[in-house]
C-alpha cells in the first residue's frame, strides 16, 4: 500500500518547470550513420548531454545560449551557431585525418547500452549478431552475458531463455513492440525467428513499462525485424554446418514511392542428419525442416503512419529412436520410441499512428495483432494436439506537458484460447483454456536536464478467467550526475497466467506422471533492481564498467515440482517462499585499434519451496562468466571473434532414494566458440566452430534403454547435448 501511495504521488507531481527551451538534433558521420555517445554542450557550459543509439540528443537552452560544441573520439570537434531552438538539427562530424588517411578509427560496439535510456536496456545490433552463426533467435545470445539459452529436454529441441535466474516465461517476449509467441508457441518460439531477419534485439531487465501490459516480471525482450523503408534492397544468407544443417535466407525491399514501401523475408532450413554420438539409441538432436515467410508494408503520409504485415511458418521435427540408432540388442527394436511435432503458424499485425500536436509530440497509436498456432505432437503412443489462438489490441496516446513533463495513457485487450486433443496413457484433469484480459494504464515521466529522469506508471486489468481485477504499479529512476556515470533503480509488480499443458507439453518426453492441482492462481511477483555504469576515458578510448543487482519475490507462483516425487511432475500453487537474486558485473575496453575485449560475471541464487522444503531451483547454473574478444583489421576487411563461456554447476531434481538414476548435482563446464569473417564490398564469407572442446552432457536421457519403463526421462538437461560443430556461411547485400 505504501508503494502504491508513492506511485500515485509521483503521478500527480505538480507540473513545475523552468523557462528553458529544448534544442533537439541528431549527430551523424559522413555516411549518415548515427554517432552514439557523442558529447553535446553549450560553449560556456562545463557539462552537457550525450547522444543515444539513434544519434539523437535534447539539451536545455536559455536565450544566452548560441554556440553549440559537439565532440566525439576519432572525429573533429565542431562548433555551430544556432538561435532557432525549435528547429531539429542534423549535424555531420568529419573524421580526424592526416595526409588523407584516418589516424583514429572509432568502432561502434555490437551491443549498445544506452547512457540516456531510462531503463537498463541492451540493444543487440546486426553487428553483434554477425559474430556467431546466429541461425535464429535462440542462437543470438552466445556472446551476451545477461541471457542464457538452454534446452527444455533432450529430444524435441525445445529451448528456453533464462534472465535474472528465472525461466524465460517470466520475460515478456515482444516482436515490433507487441506481445508474441505465447502459450504453445513459447516452447519453440525461439527457433521461429531467423537471425538474418532481425534488425536488432532489445533486452530490458527488471520491471518494464506498463505500456506493453502487466506480464513482464524479470524483463522484456523485443525483436525488431528489418524495415523495408531503410533496409537494403536485397540480402542473401546461406549457411551449412558439420551437423548436417543447411539453410537459406533472403529478404527483398522495395521503396515504391516516398510514401509506400514493402518487404518480403524468406527462410528455409533443414537438418536431416542422424546423430547418436553417445550410443544411447536416441537422436542427439531432432531432424528438422522449417519454412518461414513474411510480407510487410509501410505507409507514411504527413502526420499518419501505418505498418501492416502477415507471416506464415511451417516447422516439422522428428526425434527419438530410429532404425539407424537401434541395434539388435535393443529391448524395443521392433517398437521404437518415436517423437514427431508438426506446427503450422499464421500471424498478422497492423500498427497505426497519427500526430495530433507536433509542438508537444502528441500522438495516437493503435496496434492490432493476431495469431493461430496449430501444433500436433506425438510421443511414442501418446498424442497431444493443441490449437492456440490469440488476439491483441492496444490504443495509446502520449504527449508532452512541457519541456520536462510527459504523459502516456492507453487501453488494451488480450485474448488467448487453446483447444486441446489429448490421447495420453494417464488421465489429466481438464484445465481452463481461455482468458480475456482488458485494462488501461497511465504513465508519467519527469525529465530534468537529462540528468534526472523519473517514470511512474500504473495499470489495472480485469481477467475473465479469475473474475477479478488486479493492479500493476511500476517505478523507474535514473540519475546521471556526469557524462561518465549513471545510476538506475526500478521496482514494480508483474503477473502472468499459466496454461499448464500448452506451455509444458515437453514433459511428455518422460514417464513422469503429470499432476495438476485444481484452481491454480495467477502468478504474481515483485521485482526490484539497481544498476551502476561508468564510462571512463582512457587513451582516447573508453573503459566501460557496470554492475547490477536484481531480486524477484513471488507473491504466488505455479510451482513446477520435480523433487517431491522422482516419477512425477507436479503443478501447484506456491506454499511458502520463492525468490531469485541476480548479481552481475561487466567490463569492456578496446585495448588497441580494432581489438575489443569484454568480461562479465553473473551470480544467481534462485530458491523455491518444494513441498515445504526451500531449495535451489534445479537445472540452473550457480554462475556464468564470459570473455569475448574481437579483432577487426582496417576497414573491417577481416574480423576475428572468440568467446569463452564458464558455466557453474547446480542442483539436479531429487533422485529416487532407493534406486537413484542420476546425481544430486551437476558440475561446471566451459564452452569455446570462434569465428573468422572476410568482408568484401557487397558480400562476406564466414567460417566458425562452436563448442570447440567438444563438451557434452553425459547421459542427458535417463534410462534410454527402456523408454517405455517408469524411469525414462528426457527432461533432465543442464548442458550441451551435441558436440563440436563447424560451420560456414555467405552473406550478400545489394546496397541502395
Amino acid at each position: 500500500m505504501k508503494t502504491l501511495k508513492i506511485l500515485i504521488l509521483l503521478l500527480i507531481i505538480p507540473l513545475f518547470s523552468f523557462s528553458k527551451d529544448i534544442l533537439k538534433g541528431y549527430i551523424f558521420d559522413n555516411q549518415k550513420q548515427p554517432l552514439i555517445g557523442a558529447s553535446v554542450r553549450w560553449e560556456e557550459a562545463k557539462t552537457g548531454v550525450v547522444t543515444n543509439e539513434q544519434g539523437y540528443f535534447e539539451i536545455p537552452a536559455t536565450p544566452e545560449d548560441h554556440m553549440l560544441v559537439i565532440s566525439y573520439v576519432g572525429f573533429k570537434d565542431k562548433t555551430i551557431h544556432t538561435h532557432d531552438f525549435k528547429k531539429v538539427l542534423e549535424i555531420v562530424l568529419d573524421e580526424s585525418t592526416e595526409l588523407d588517411e584516418v589516424v583514429i578509427e572509432k568502432s561502434v560496439p555490437g551491443t549498445i547500452k544506452s547512457r540516456t535510456a531510462l531503463l537498463n536496456t541492451e540493444k543487440i545490433t546486426t553487428k553483434e549478431l554477425h559474430r556467431g552463426a546466429c541461425c535464429n533467435l535462440s542462437e543470438s545470445f552466445e556472446t551476451n552475458p545477461s541471457v542464457d539459452v538452454s534446452f527444455s529436454d533432450a529430444v524435441t529441441g525445445a529451448k528456453q531463455i533464462q534472465l535474472l535466474g528465472l525461466a524465460g516465461k517470466y520475460v515478456q517476449t515482444l516482436t515490433e513492440n507487441y506481445p508474441n509467441f505465447r502459450g504453445t508457441a513459447s516452447i519453440y518460439g525461439l527457433d521461429y525467428i531467423p537471425g538474418p531477419w532481425m534488425e536488432s534485439i532489445q533486452i530490458s531487465k527488471g520491471a518494464a513499462s506498463v505500456k506493453n501490459g502487466y506480464e513482464s516480471i524479470t524483463g522484456q525482450m523485443n525483436v525488431e525485424y528489418k524495415k523495408p523503408d531503410h533496409s537494403d534492397p536485397l540480402s542473401i544468407n546461406l549457411f551449412g554446418s558439420s551437423h548436417g544443417r543447411y539453410e537459406g535466407n533472403a529478404d527483398a525491399n522495395f521503396v515504391i514511392n516516398d510514401k509506400l514501401s514493402t518487404g518480403t523475408l524468406l527462410h528455409y532450413s533443414n537438418e536431416t542428419a542422424t546423430h547418436d554420438n553417445n550410443d544411447d539409441s536416441f537422436l542427439d538432436a531432432p531432424k528438422k525442416h522449417q519454412f518461414n515467410v513474411m510480407n510487410r508494408w509501410n505507409y507514411m503520409s504527413g502526420k499518419y503512419a501505418m505498418q501492416v504485415g502477415v507471416r506464415y511458418l511451417q516447422d516439422y521435427r522428428t526425434s527419438g529412436q530410429t532404425m539407424h540408432t537401434l541395434t539388435e540388442a535393443s529391448v524395443n527394436k521392433d517398437n521404437p520410441y518415436e517423437i514427431s511435432l508438426k506446427t503450422n503458424r499464421g500471424e498478422f499485425f497492423t500498427k497505426n499512428s497519427y500526430i495530433v500536436d507536433e509542438e508537444r509530440n502528441g500522438n495516437f497509436a493503435l496496434i492490432f495483432t493476431g495469431s493461430y498456432n496449430d501444433q500436433k505432437s506425438q510421443y511414442a503412443l501418446e498424442k497431444y494436439n493443441v490449437y492456440g489462438s490469440n488476439l491483441y489490441a492496444s490504443l495509446m496516446y502520449e504527449t508532452e506537458l512541457g519541456h520536462e513533463h510527459s504523459i502516456s495513457t492507453g487501453l488494451s485487450m488480450n485474448w488467448d484460447k487453446y483447444d486441446e486433443s489429448i490421447q495420453l496413457n494417464q488421465p489429466i484433469a481438464h484445465q481452463p483454456n481461455e482468458e480475456t484480459t482488458t485494462g488501461g494504464y497511465v504513465q508519467y515521466t519527469f525529465k530534468k536536464d537529462d540528468k534526472f529522469v523519473a517514470l511512474a506508471g500504473i495499470r489495472t486489468d480485469y481477467s475473465s478467467l479469475y473474475k477479478e481485477a488486479f493492479v500493476t504499479p511500476r517505478l523507474h529512476l535514473k540519475y546521471m550526475p556526469a557524462e561518465w556515470f549513471n545510476i538506475r533503480a526500478s521496482a514494480g509488480k508483474g503477473y502472468r497466467t499459466l496454461f499448464v499443458m500448452p506451455e509444458n507439453s515437453f514433459f511428455l518426453a518422460s514417464s513422469r506422471k503429470i499432476e495438476i492441482e485444481d484452481n491454480l492462481k495467477q502468478e504474481s511477483a515483485w521485482n526490484y533492481g539497481t544498476s551502476l555504469s561508468f564510462h571512463i576515458p582512457i587513451n582516447e578510448e573508453e573503459l566501460t564498467l557496470s554492475g547490477e543487482w536484481y531480486r524477484t519475490d513471488f507473491d504466488n507462483q505455479v510451482v513446477i515440482d520435480m523433487d517431491s516425487d522422482p516419477h512425477a511432475v507436479k503443478f501447484y500453487n506456491l506454499k511458502g517462499k520463492s525468490y531469485a537474486n541476480s548479481f552481475q558485473v561487466e567490463v569492456s575496453y578496446p585495448i588497441f585499434t580494432g581489438f575489443s575485449l569484454l568480461g562479465a560475471y553473473r551470480w544467481t541464487n534462485a530458491k523455491t519451496d518444494y513441498d515445504g522444503k526451500l531449495m535451489k531451483k534445479p537445472l540452473v547454473s550457480d554462475y556464468k562468466a564470459l570473455i569475448t574478444a574481437s579483432y577487426a583489421t582496417k576497414l573491417d576487411k577481416w574480423i576475428f571473434d572468440f568467446t569463452t563461456q564458464f558455466n557453474g554447476g547446480g542442483r539436479m531434481p531429487t533422485p529416487d532414494a532407493t534406486n537413484p538414476k542420476w546425481d544430486t548435482t551437476f558440475g561446471s563446464y566451459t564452452i569455446l566458440n570462434a569465428q573468422v569473417t572476410k568482408n568484401f564490398r557487397d558480400w562476406s564469407i564466414y567460417v566458425g566452430a562452436e563448442n570447440i572442446t567438444d563438451y557434452k552432457q553425459k547421459n542427458p536421457i535417463i534410462s534410454p534403454e527402456n523408454p517405455f519403463g517408469d524411469t525414462f526421462d528426457a527432461t533432465m538437461v543442464w548442458g550441451p547435448t551435441m558436440g563440436r560443430k563447424f560451420y560456414a556461411g555467405l552473406r550478400y547485400t545489394l546496397g541502395r
